[in-house]
């Protein structure tokens, strides 16, 4: 993101809709997050996802019946079409609307747009089975597949929407369907880092004169048959024989890896002026952003600078200086090198006053659903602060001083001020950040 042009008008936030492990609303996940409970427990949508011990981060209520009778209701005809994922970002657009009070049928449906996040997407091994087998030769027996007979043979068994189900632009296109989204639609799929570049984008949309509202946000599961064990080959995975909500322990010493989860959110963007004519609750203002990517000499991905560099930006884009920000809504992903990487990149910014900023880690409550995580996580900074507080991070309990961040802890921190940056950063080093301002 360019610097920010001081005449352009600022973009504010007039509503949310939080699909978690621990609440589905805004009023359900502020109740659990203010009470210190975690989502990670034992995953219950199937038998054995993958994950050690079948243990994530899941949105329990959020069930085939819950889902066409209250979240999606309007949308139940096209369910069908829909994996899981792309339902928990259409419900959380939904309810991010009705917080906002936005009569979107009344707007000008030309000034509306969609700004979505998403991973992508894999059909599970039993929508594939029978297509396979109709490629085996000679039966089971030799088990020998003939790729030459997939397009043909194997093709011809599956179901004709069958991609609909697995595409990442789908959650975009469904909520534009939905609100006769007319303006700007775009989808990214940038893991861990989209929510904060989906968000970016949405606002440089509105200021760009493209559109008066955008709904903007990210949905990601990580809990799936086939991405459950890529994780397990590609990640480090907390495995404890501890209860499992204790399992992750971002930036503490005696952290293990990360909790795979699922999850959604999502924000409705708008300008200032838009919002004040509609007598909108503003929640916060998008102040600035910036993102990288960063390889070394060998080609391997440059966690701290990418970081470094998306931080500076952020903060170059809102006209602010490291000394400005309130807190650090950091990614926290409980990893070893990560969160190494990434308390290195806030000393380099923040310089001598890295061990004093406060820094949350709300992966601790929610797990790590992929792109769906940094929406989560940016809505429980901005939903503390409108009760003057910054919420702790769990199981933080043997600080690790090769982080040496002021990490909360134990009891929410008291604070004053509303303006924090939200981090995130994947494996292969896309970094990304937002600074955000309270209302």
């Amino acid at each position: 993101m360019s610097d920010r042009n001081e005449a352009v008008e600022p973009i504010v936030i007039t509503g949310a809709g939080v699909v978690s492990p621990i609440g589905i609303g805004v009023d359900a996940f502020w109740e659990n997050l203010s009470a210190g409970r975690s989502g990670i427990s034992t995953i219950e949508i199937m038998a054995d996802c993958g994950a050690p011990r079948n243990v994530g981060g899941e949105v329990k209520e959020f069930t085939d019946k819950t889902a066409k009778k209250t979240y999606l209701k309007p949308q139940r005809k096209s369910i069908k079409v829909m994996c899981r994922e792309i339902q928990l970002g259409v419900a959380s657009a939904a309810l991010a609307i009705e917080n906002s009070q936005l009569a979107v049928e009344e707007m000008d449906h030309e000034r509306i747009g969609v700004d979505f996040g998403a991973n992508l997407m894999l059909s599970p091994p039993e929508t594939l089975k029978d297509a396979c087998w109709a490629c085996v030769e000679n039966g089971e027996a030799e088990r020998s597949f003939t790729y030459g007979d997939w397009g043909t043979t194997g093709l011809a068994t599956m179901e004709p929407l069958w991609l609909l189900k697995y595409l990442p632009n789908m959650p975009g296109c469904h909520i534009g369907i939905a609100c006769d989204a007319r303006g700007p639609n775009n989808s990214i799929t940038l893991d861990e880092a989209s929510g904060n570049l989906a968000l970016q984008e949405a606002t440089r949309n509105i200021q760009r004169g493209r559109a008066d509202v955008m709904i903007a946000g990210t949905t990601g599961t990580r809990l799936h048959p086939v991405k459950s064990m890529h994780a397990i080959m590609w990640d480090e995975l907390a495995n404890s024989n501890d209860p499992p909500e204790s399992w992750s322990r971002p930036f503490d010493r005696n952290r293990s890896g990360q909790v795979l989860a699922e999850g959604a959110c999502s924000f409705i963007l708008e300008s200032a002026s838009h919002a004040k004519q509609r007598e909108a609750n503003i929640l916060g203002t998008i102040l600035g952003g910036g993102s990288s990517c960063v390889l070394d000499k060998q080609g391997k991905p440059h966690l701290r600078q990418a970081l470094v560099n998306a931080m500076r930006a952020a903060l170059r884009d809102a006209g602010m200086t490291a000394s400005d920000i309130g807190h650090i809504n950091a990614h926290g992903l409980s990893t070893g090198p990560i969160d190494n990487a990434e308390a290195r990149a806030i000393q380099e910014v923040f310089g001598s006053a890295a061990g004093e900023v406060p820094v949350t880690a709300l992966k601790s409550y929610l797990g790590n659903s992929g792109s769906g995580c940094g929406t989560l996580e940016m809505a429980g900074s901005l939903l503390a602060l409108q009760h003057g507080i910054i919420p702790p991070t769990l199981n933080y309990q043997t600080p690790d001083p090769e982080c040496g961040l002021n990490v909360v802890h134990g009891e929410p921190l008291a604070t004053t001020n509303k303006v924090f940056i939200k981090l995130n950063v994947t494996r292969i080093g896309q970094a990304s950040a937002i600074i955000v301002r309270a209302a």
